[in-house]
């Protein structure tokens, strides 16, 4: 009964560590970003004269509004959100089409052209870059936002990655029984396999719409007008060529870049877990 008692005990114990282990992750985490909201609250003399400080004190609801007039939010706001929506919907189609091919048509190499596929996610984007930049401007794509949609809706190696985990969770009975029918390929894509895993493509949904908002290095190389920045690019520029030293701007200013991303994160973040865990990729 006693070594019962200090087992019970060493578990306790141990599952109190832990946990207090991932509070403190948690809270290192989450301090930047909180420094960073309660200082876009303050005057620019309190920043400088108590850095550190955590409260403002007054509370300074006036940055926001300067941070946004200061720059065209607006136009940026419009833009990202655009090149997030065509993005998210172009990669849902084909990945979905990938997906279902690599998971279920048999081809000679098909094994091979997979685990090909998958290992270009292991080319830093810098080494591409140029080639890519040569490629747009033939194109006619430099200072356009079709040089940021087109190659993210036709090449997304995680996305064909996860929805095809999906759909070889599905029993292979649906679609045999949907051919006996007469179903194609084509309708038994759209009328059955995606239909059963929308809980997967509406994850999807949320992960690419992050990297597509945050995405900052492709923009940079290939958007030159103002009007056609995105929110991270439009924050870039914002310390030197419109909030100068005015660190409380600048706070107000990234608040307003990440507000809807955050947003949509936290209303999917337990469908993301959830999805992940159902795909296979959760850890076994």
């Amino acid at each position: 009964m006693g070594r019962r008692n200090r087992t019970e005990g060493s578990i306790k114990l141990s599952g109190l560590a832990l946990h207090l282990l991932l509070a403190v992750g948690g809270f290192l985490m989450v301090a930047p970003f909180l420094w960073m909201m309660l200082t876009s609250f303050k005057s620019l003399p309190q920043i400088l004269s108590n850095p550190l400080g955590l409260l403002p004190n007054p509370w300074n609801f006036s940055n926001y509004a300067d941070a946004w007039n200061a720059a065209p939010f607006g136009l940026a706001y419009w833009n990202s959100i655009y090149i997030c929506v065509l993005t998210v919907a172009g990669t849902i189609v084909t990945a979905s089409m990938a997906a279902y091919a690599f998971a279920r048509i048999e081809f000679k190499g098909s094994k091979f052209l997979f685990v090909l596929f998958l290992a270009t996610q292991m080319v830093p984007q810098q080494v591409t870059i140029v080639p890519l930049y040569m490629i747009f401007s033939k194109l006619g794509w430099v200072d356009t936002h079709l040089a940021l949609i087109i190659p993210a809706v036709l090449c997304n190696p995680f996305a064909v990655f996860l929805v095809r985990q999906f759909i070889r969770s599905l029993p292979v009975e649906l679609e045999e029984a949907a051919r006996l029918d007469g179903a194609g390929r084509w309708r038994i894509l759209f009328s059955i396999v995606m239909p059963n895993i929308k809980p997967g493509l509406a994850a999807l949904s949320i992960v690419v719409a992050l990297g597509a908002w945050n995405n900052f290095f492709l923009p940079l190389i290939v958007l030159n007008s103002e009007n056609q920045f995105t929110v991270p690019l439009l924050l870039s520029q914002f310390t030197g060529q419109y909030g100068g030293i005015n660190y409380s701007v600048i706070m107000a200013a990234s608040a307003i870049s990440i507000v809807p991303m955050l947003i949509a994160f936290l209303i999917g973040n337990r469908r993301i877990l959830n999805s992940m865990a159902m795909s296979g990729m959760g850890g076994s």
